[in-house]
């Protein structure tokens, strides 16, 4: 019960890695809004690890106010953690011909999310002078594949956002860290990929020095860490949960 009595809101909960961490932070005693744009696989989640499933278009300004607004019912304000795990990705391709929608949806959801949260309750974890927030980045904000240029660049936003945002919350006691996964077992691994074959899962693999992709289970408990109590002296990190590919 190493989150007894904190509440949190998890981004892109509805499934993959979102959904493993808040499933991880219920059974360590937090009460967790799940969040997601898919509001069934937020509530289907939800109704199976007792959270508070929200609709949230965590690109969107007037959704995340909506979602503050869901927080203070709920919890009385702003969560003791704050998870912004949503992201998406384009398809494989060459830079020059990846499609001006796809690059617009791509640094909304991934990048622009993390202002809008920001704005929505960094102002009141400063007040209360407490708070942790984990941004999930990607291993391909380190060390870029080929064909994900502008994926590999949201992520890398991700991680200097996060080292900012620690820099500037410090004072306040508000702790932000990253988590960078390699892909994983969740429901963008193909969009990652190009296609889902066993050659594909093989050459992904072959970049993996212990042979496996991420699972839920993996990023959940390293952000069980991050957002514990037992983290109080960790700041601005951006930890790699990859089984060793940016080594």
């Amino acid at each position: 019960m190493r989150l007894q009595g904190k509440t949190a809101i998890v981004t892109g909960a509805g499934s993959g890695f979102g959904a493993g961490i808040a499933r991880r932070f219920v059974q360590e005693g937090a009460r967790v809004i799940l969040a997601d744009i898919n509001p069934a696989a937020a509530e289907a989640v939800a109704a199976e690890i007792g959270g508070i499933a929200v609709a949230c278009n965590v690109a969107d300004g007037a959704s995340v106010a909506a979602l503050a607004e869901a927080a203070k019912a709920a919890f009385g304000g702003a969560p003791d953690i704050l998870v912004n795990n949503a992201g998406v990705t384009h398809l494989p391709g060459f830079m020059e011909e990846i499609s001006e929608a796809d690059f617009d949806r791509v640094l909304a959801v991934n990048a622009k999310s993390i202002y809008l949260m920001a704005r929505a309750f960094a102002g009141e974890m400063k007040a209360r002078r407490s708070g942790a927030i984990l941004n999930i980045a990607s291993t391909a904000g380190v060390s870029p594949r080929p064909k994900l240029s502008w994926y590999n660049a949201s992520k890398g936003f991700v991680i200097t956002a996060t080292r900012a945002m620690a820099v500037e919350l410090a004072p306040f006691g508000v702790r932000v860290n990253a988590l960078n996964p390699v892909a994983g077992e969740t429901p963008l691994l193909a969009s990652f990929m190009g296609e889902d074959t066993p050659e594909m899962r093989a050459k992904f693999l072959s970049t993996i020095p212990l042979g496996r992709f991420s699972t839920p289970e993996d990023l959940a408990n390293a952000a069980l860490y991050l957002c514990s109590d037992e983290a109080s002296m960790v700041t601005g990190v951006a930890m790699e949960v990859d089984g060793g590919r940016c080594i």
